[in-house]
This record gives structure tokens, C-alpha cells and sequence, in this order.
């Protein structure tokens, strides 16, 4: 909804979306101060409260340039004067449910404290490493971890997504469809404002889509086998990675919404799922998946140690 993946959308067709959203039955709906205020604000005034909230801090615009940087626990509201809640959400809710660092840095104590004051009632981090998650864990338990996950972007299996399930944080995975390339397939770029930034992202570059459409070929296959579309065979994928596994797709358009829902009427069995991951494998596709400038869990330790010196 906000102006990453193209022009903002008018508001009240995504207000309305929400409504829609929370009406189907959805509990979980994630938004963050950095990437568009009304994300947040907006929506609340119509109702948002009915849902539970997941928000996100310390993801500080570099000005100048494109690249983030990381937070700093000033990209957190001062502790005092705080009647209800941390001032960078407008969300209307006594106390925000599940409060994420955006990016790591070093403010775990004060996240702890918001939880202490009531403001804020769980603790969640996004993109860090399977050492630095042990080690926030150590000062306030973490109860969710956000973190790319899809048929696409499966390196987080090898150590985040067991340390996780040691010690019984969530997960909640974003982009589940590839940030849209299940939905439109290789030619998706030509479906993209140039504002969008997805158009810049490496892996659908056409140096690397050339070779990246030979995984969506072989998953479409599979999904006409089984009378769905390729998105909601990626996104049944997601799903049945476990009851601890949330996965929050993001779309604009309430038939785009619907969909994706269609998705949990997607059954596989242990056959399917052993054919997609082999399809699917960790090197079978090319491209990373941000350029350069971005920050991932892979530089989570860095950060952490910059942070500290700084």
C-alpha cells in the first residue's frame, strides 16, 4: 500500500480493503512507520483496532541516498511522557501488540522497558542472523522473528528457522510470493511503475529472470496438476511449513486479497511438498535478493558491533 511498489494507493480503497481483510477473518496485520505514516495512521481512524497490529521501529531513511541504515535506539520514542504507547505509531490500540526492530541495532533494553511500562505487549525482530537472535532472546524474550521466506528465498532454513523453533519464536514470513514474481511470472517487470522499486531488485534483473523462469515453469506445471495458480501453490508452501509459520502477503486489490485465501484450500502432501523444494532448491535461483545498500540478517553482527562503537 505504500509508495515502494509504485504510487501510494488512494486511501480509502485500502481502507477499505482492511475492513475487508479483518472481515475475512485475518488477525495479523503488518505495517511500519518507515515505509508509509498512513499505513498506520489512516486506517486506524476506520477501525483498525479490530485487528492485532504488528508495527515496526528503528529502520532509519539514510538521507541522501537510497540505502537504509540501521536504527539506533533514538529511532525509539523517549520513555517518559508516553501516556499509552511509543509515539512513532499512530495505530489506536492501548498497547501495540508486537513491536519489531525493522533492522538491528541496539535497543533491546529499551524494548524491554516499553513492555515493562505496558506500552507495548511482544517483542519481534526482522532480518537477524541465528547468533544475534540468541542474543536478544537473552535479554527479553523474543516472540516472533520476520524474515524473507518463500520458494525463492530459502537460506533462512539452514540456521534461523531452527533457532527460532529451539526456542519457540514465531516466524513470520514476508514476500511469501517472491514480491510478486509467483503472481505475475517473468515478465512481471513489465507490469511495473518505474517508481516501483522492486524493478531495481537483482534477482528480476533480466540477466538472472532468463535463468529464474525456468523455477517458475516447472512450479506452474505442478500447480495446473493440482487445479491452482502458481501464487497459491507458493503461497500453500508457505503455509504448510508449520502452525508456527505466519506468512503476510501484501496486495492492493480485494480480488488479489481474496486469491491469496484461496491458498489455504490448497492441500499438499508430502510428495508435493518434496517435489517443490527440489525444484525450489536454495542455488536454483539467481540473483540476490536486495541490491547493495540494503541490509540483511547477514549483516545483523555487523551492525550490531558498529551500533555499539558508535
Amino acid at each position: 500500500m505504500s509508495d515502494l511498489y509504485g504510487a501510494p494507493k488512494p486511501e480509502p480503497d485500502m481502507i477499505k480493503l482492511i475492513h475487508h481483510a479483518i472481515n475475512a477473518g485475518v488477525t495479523l496485520l503488518d505495517t511500519s512507520d518507515v515505509l508509509r505514516p498512513q499505513n498506520q495512521r489512516d486506517p486506524s481512524r476506520q477501525g483498525f483496532e479490530r485487528g492485532d497490529e504488528g508495527t515496526k521501529c528503528s529502520w532509519l531513511p539514510n538521507l541522501g541516498s537510497s540505502s537504509m541504515v540501521p536504527g539506533r535506539s533514538k529511532a525509539i520514542p523517549p520513555m517518559s511522557g508516553l501516556p499509552a504507547k511509543p509515539a512513532s505509531s499512530d495505530l489506536r490500540s492501548t498497547a501495540l501488540n508486537l513491536y519489531y526492530q525493522h533492522r538491528i541495532d541496539t535497543s533491546m533494553g529499551e524494548l524491554k522497558k516499553l513492555v515493562e511500562e505496558g506500552k507495548i505487549k511482544y517483542v519481534g525482530l526482522s532480518e537477524a542472523s541465528a547468533s544475534t537472535i540468541r542474543r536478544a532472546h537473552a535479554v527479553h524474550p523474543i516472540t516472533a522473528v520476520q524474515l524473507e521466506w518463500s520458494l525463492q528465498s530459502r537460506d533462512v532454513e539452514e540456521e534461523i528457522i531452527p533457532t527460532c523453533r529451539e526456542l519457540g519464536i514465531g516466524i513470520v514470513a514476508y514476500s511469501p510470493l517472491g514480491r510478486g514474481f509467483f503472481s505475475h511470472g517473468p515478465n512481471m517487470l513489465e507490469k511495473l511503475e518505474e517508481s516501483d522499486a522492486r524493478k531495481y531488485l537483482p534477482r528480476l534483473q533480466p540477466e538472472n529472470l532468463e535463468h529464474n523462469k525456468i523455477m517458475y515453469e516447472r512450479i506452474n506445471e505442478l500447480a495446473t496438476k493440482k487445479g491452482c495458480t502458481t501464487s497459491q501453490l507458493a503461497l500453500a508452501w508457505v503455509l504448510h511449513q508449520g502452525n508456527d509459520v505466519v506468512p503476510i502477503p501484501g496486495t492492493t486489490k480485494i480480488q488479489n486479497f481474496e486469491h491469496n485465501i484461496g491458498a489455504l484450500s490448497v492441500k499438499l502432501t508430502p510428495e508435493d511438498m518434496a517435489e517443490l523444494e527440489s525444484i525450489a532448491s536454495p542455488d536454483s535461483i539467481k540473483g540476490d535478493r536486495y541490491g547493495a545498500g540494503f541490509k540483511t540478517y547477514k549483516d545483523s553482527e555487523t551492525l550490531l558491533l558498529s551500533a555499539w562503537k558508535a
